[in-house]
């Protein structure tokens, strides 16, 4: 999906030059188009893909709650809010960095806020609505930031965040992310056995020695890593992490810690898919990636709904 990503666009690029220009043989021109355009965005989509999938089943597992999504949950929201502030104060432009850090620190704030919150909510629904009161006020600074921008250039990089796109996205980009998505992956990495043995419920796993405290806090900071690190790259990508993990689960027989590998994969997919998507289609300006990853995601939220729903009710 990588190799079509780097192919696919408004100007057609065959596939053997493609390969060419790939291994750096051939004609200049296709050599620019898809290392400097088509790549970085390509890879981009596919790293946010990994990041929200992993995140999407890591905290569905931790929650036991297969509607838990960073996007659901106000996580994406409050990681936006974090970079369109920095952006908005022009802190982004003096210090490199400060993008995905004030990305990841929203997220951290908005997943730590969620955990503790889900030891106390007496039901998943209440835990949902948070996550919804959560995501429509980070939603709702954003849109005070952006009412109030004092050029049309920061307008447009917040719109960007809110959107969700990968477009213009340079290679300079993803490597001030690669740090964090990898923290945030070794992190996750070491807590999927505890998140296996947690479907046994709390007080088994904690007999079983699953030290319950720290792998909360772990799976909450890589998650939140995770999720801040996407957001800088792309934006507010909703839904994936919820898709993803929906599909997979079934796979592995409803083993949340064999889900977070295949889910990261599977949305990765999806977004590079999607992203193909967003390049093809026949507009005069491009559909933001995050437009196009709700309008798939979004259905099918409304359908796990509506069969959990059912399910309760028959039973």
């Amino acid at each position: 999906m990588i190799f079509l990503g780097c192919l696919a666009g408004p100007t057609k690029i065959p596939i053997i030059a493609g390969l060419k220009a790939i291994f750096g043989i051939g004609n200049s021109l296709e050599h620019t188009i898809i290392w400097e355009i088509r790549m970085p965005r390509t890879l981009a989509a596919y790293l946010v893909g990994l990041s929200l999938g992993a995140s999407g089943a890591a905290l569905q597992g931790l929650l036991r709650n297969p509607l838990a999504e960073p996007g659901v949950l106000g996580v994406s929201a409050c990681a936006s809010l974090g970079a369109t502030i920095v952006i908005y104060y022009g802190i982004a432009q003096s210090f490199t960095y400060s993008v995905p850090l004030a990305a990841v620190s929203g997220a951290l704030i908005g997943t730590t806020f969620l955990a503790i919150i889900a030891e106390k909510a007496n039901s998943v629904t209440t835990l949902i609505l948070i996550g919804v009161g959560i995501s429509s006020l980070a939603g709702a600074g954003m849109a005070l930031l952006t009412s109030i921008a004092p050029n049309p250039f920061y307008l447009s990089d917040m719109v960007t965040w809110m959107l969700g796109s990968v477009a213009n996205t340079s290679t300079f980009d993803i490597a001030l992310c690669v740090p964090f998505l990898c923290v945030g992956f070794l992190l996750l990495r070491k807590q999927i056995n505890g998140l296996s043995v947690l479907t046994l419920g709390e007080e088994t796993a904690g007999t079983l020695g699953l030290n319950l405290s720290r792998n909360r806090m772990l799976v909450v900071l890589s998650t939140g890593i995770l999720t801040g690190a996407a957001v800088s790259l792309a934006g507010v990508i909703g839904f994936v992490g919820i898709v993803a993990p929906h599909l997979i689960r079934p796979l592995v027989e409803h083993d949340p810690g064999k889900a977070i590998v295949p889910s990261a994969l599977l949305a990765a997919i999806i977004l590079v898919v999607a992203d193909i998507a967003v390049r093809l289609f026949p507009t005069d300006a491009e559909i933001k990636l995050g437009v196009v990853a709700a309008l798939i995601g979004a259905p099918i939220f409304i359908m796990i709904v509506y069969r959990r729903n059912n399910f309760y009710e028959q039973n």
